[in-house]
């Protein structure tokens, strides 16, 4: 099972439409503190959010309490500075893999970035455009990770393939 990780969220409908995509996908949400907003029962029934019961959500105090309990390996951040795309030649995910992304104003920190130089990739933009929006940068990576690892579990024929042709054909 894939994994993305959003590391301190601060805009609630960014990390809506991320857990809508990991609720669609089958794949785990994991959000890193501190958060932007409230993400309570309460919160989260005002905001409609009416498939939150199908995301496997997991809630972290910080990357160190993170990786002291799960112990990521096949880790890559998505990052606007990082030197190579994640369409590179080299860049593999596989089951288990695990996709780190910054909060929207600052992206990931330095450090952790440093840390993991060459598990670092970019979505190709014009350089003259800052960034893409987070839950857009997400579904691309995590789309693209679901396409490299068979889309295991995931209908790949629609409804229109079930039904007959109007003409008959």
């Amino acid at each position: 099972m894939l994994n993305i990780v959003l590391v301190e969220p601060e805009i609630p409908p960014n990390t809506g439409n991320v857990a809508r995509t990991c609720a669609a996908t089958g794949i785990r949400l994991h959000l890193v503190e501190p958060l932007g907003f409230d993400i309570s029962d309460k919160a989260v029934k005002r905001a409609g959010l009416d498939y939150w019961h199908l995301v496997d959500l997991h809630l972290w105090h910080s990357l160190d309490e993170l990786f002291a309990q799960e112990a990521p390996e096949d880790i890559w951040l998505a990052t606007a500075k990082a030197p190579r795309s994640y369409a590179d030649p080299g860049v593999t995910f596989r089951d288990g893999c695990w996709l780190f992304f910054g909060k929207e104003t600052k992206g990931l920190s330095e450090e952790f970035r440093r840390a993991h130089e060459d598990r670092c990739i970019r979505i190709p933009i014009r350089s003259d455009a800052r960034c893409l929006n987070l839950s857009n940068s997400v579904a691309i990576l995590a789309y693209e990770a679901l396409r490299q690892t068979g889309f295991a579990g995931l209908s790949s024929i629609g409804e229109m393939a079930r039904e007959p042709s109007p003409s008959g054909i």
